[in-house]
């Protein structure tokens, strides 16, 4: 599943709802640096890849504007270490 990630940049986060829980990346941009500080999916809307659909567009959208990563979230760090095509971002 396609899910359109809402960039919600006045909030420094990605969003999207799901059956009606909110599942958010946070993150902190200083200059063009962008650290990703936390990433929230309710269980009630766990398993079913909303975390990487949100770090995925977060991260797509540090490539887009040419920001560097600082993967403060746990999750981002391991998300990054398996998908290859990310570790350039990294500040």
């Amino acid at each position: 599943m396609k899910r359109a990630i809402e960039h919600n940049a006045s909030a420094s986060r990605f969003e999207w709802t799901e059956d009606g829980h909110l599942c958010v990346l946070e993150y902190v941009l200083s200059g063009s640096t962008m650290d990703i500080t936390h990433t929230s999916v309710p269980p009630e809307a766990g398993g079913r890849g909303i975390a990487a659909d949100l770090a995925n567009a977060a991260l797509d959208t540090a490539r887009e504007n040419g920001w560097r990563v600082v993967p403060s979230c746990s999750y981002v760090a391991v998300h990054i270490r398996r998908h290859k095509q990310y570790q350039d971002l990294l500040a």
